[in-house]
């Protein structure tokens, strides 16, 4: 224990950067939480003039927002003792976007923000959650190479747990439910997506995989002309692996994912190999892909007709509701934004979900989207300059992995919200409401936070 408490209170190897970097995620979440509290005061009748802090209803809901507050401070000194040289960027940072999120889902949940912000008590608890994942996940990858002896294993998990979720949406007779909670697996009232592992199981994968055969890769097999084909013996398991959840995830109808996997297999095999070629034959197979899915699939052609005719009549008021409402929020907002609370999220459908960038955009303004899109910048800037700095080839994809999951994510629903591609229904890092995706977004973070660590301290 006396060897524990030495180390956390060593001030020359101490984490006082995070340490203060953290106070601006705790002061943001305590203000707008002030600020809800004053806005429902306000629209109970009373003037601002006759407004006190005594008489602001339910100040001991501050609670809640103090615990997440603690919950950082706790994992800052755990990590100080695990991994004291670590990057100290990474925890602020997530520690802002987290209360971003739960400071959005208190604003835009049923019963807003009282009696009781359920949306915002229950993605409170999901980012605790989230945090002590992530230090499990520190103090479980002291030695992260081992998880590059079970790459098949990795992608085979993945991938069966997204088949159960496919038996589970047939057995239930729903398939064609427009929200697609029947591909939601539940255990105990706990709703669990498959997607948002099987994209961790991916990564681990493809940086696996390809530091081992990148160099045959990069070299190329036979040359028909001008072009170069793949070696068939390195680049069959990786197509395969890609195929596979492609297409489970096009029977799904959950195409944000099936972009997102696409997305991180090509970017990966571009760090990997640094051959241009393969970025190209990957986009000419997506193209052709793409083409074909629209004329064999209906549901894709409609999603398209959705975004190419979102203002007219006859698609306002039914299938292109939401996007027309999004937009008009985030018009709304203008450049400084109607102020938290002050506008009406409401309505836009499912806003705390797939348009929770429109909610922020129409209260906070485009100011404040462009600095949540420049800490997004920056938490990606952090895991690629981690994967940079890493000791092994598989140590830097999958660094490089993780940050693209990361980027592409913020791309992909930042697009679908300003009506530049079909929605996708991807949620966006730590903003989003969903325990899924914060729990293994921490995970991601636990990773990226173990690769930064010196070799002599891994």
């Amino acid at each position: 224990m006396k060897q524990i408490l030495s180390r956390i209170v060593d001030l020359r190897n101490y984490r006082w950067n995070e340490l203060f970097l953290l106070i601006l995620p705790s002061v943001f979440i305590l203000l707008g939480m002030l600020n809800l509290q004053f806005v429902s005061v306000s629209n109970q009748g009373k003037a601002p003039s006759e407004i006190t802090v005594s008489s602001l209803p339910g100040i001991d809901t501050l609670g809640p927002q103090l615990l997440l507050i603690v919950a950082l401070f706790a994992t800052h000194i755990i990590l100080s003792w695990l991994i004291p040289k670590a990057d100290q960027t990474l925890l602020p940072i997530t520690g802002m976007l987290s209360a971003l999120g739960v400071l959005m889902a208190t604003r835009l949940g049923p019963a807003l923000p009282y009696p009781i912000p359920v949306l915002g008590y229950r993605q409170l608890i999901w980012v605790i959650i989230g945090l002590v994942f992530c230090i499990g996940t520190v103090w479980f990858t002291r030695s992260i190479k081992w998880l590059s002896r079970y790459k098949y294993t990795w992608a085979a998990a993945g991938i069966i747990l997204v088949l159960i979720s496919l038996f589970h949406s047939l057995r239930v007779k729903n398939f064609n439910s427009p929200t697609h909670d029947q591909l939601n697996l539940g255990f105990g009232g706990v709703v669990f997506q498959p997607s948002e592992l099987l994209k961790l199981c991916l990564v681990i994968f493809f940086a696996a995989y390809l530091s081992e055969n990148r160099e045959m890769l990069a070299l190329g097999g036979k040359k028909i002309g001008p072009i170069h084909i793949p070696p068939l013996r390195q680049s069959a398991p990786l197509i395969a692996i890609l195929l596979i959840s492609l297409l489970l995830f096009l029977g799904l109808r959950e195409l944000g994912v099936a972009l997102l996997i696409f997305g991180i297999f090509v970017s990966m095999i571009y760090i990997a190999t640094n051959k241009m070629s393969y970025v190209l034959y990957s986009l000419g197979f997506f193209a052709g892909g793409s083409i074909i899915a629209y004329n064999l699939l209906g549901y894709i052609r409609d999603r398209v007709a959705i975004v190419a005719n979102a203002f007219l009549p006859a698609y306002a008021n039914s299938t292109s509701f939401q996007i027309v409402q999004g937009l008009i929020a985030l018009g709304a907002g203008g450049l400084f934004g109607q102020g938290l609370g002050q506008g009406y999220p409401y309505f836009v459908p499912a806003v705390q979900t797939d348009y929770v960038a429109a909610a922020v955009g129409e209260e906070f303004g485009m100011m404040g989207l462009f600095a949540l899109l420049a800490i997004m910048l920056l938490l990606i800037y952090r895991g690629f300059r981690i994967a940079m700095r890493s000791r092994s080839v598989f140590e830097q994809l999958l660094g490089a992995g993780l940050s693209s999951i990361f980027a592409i994510q913020t791309i992909v629903i930042l697009a679908g919200n300003l009506k530049l591609m079909p929605l996708t229904g991807i949620p966006l890092p730590f903003i989003t409401y969903g325990g899924s995706s914060v729990i293994i977004n921490f995970i991601m973070v636990g990773l990226l936070l173990r690769l930064s660590t010196p070799e002599e301290n891994a």
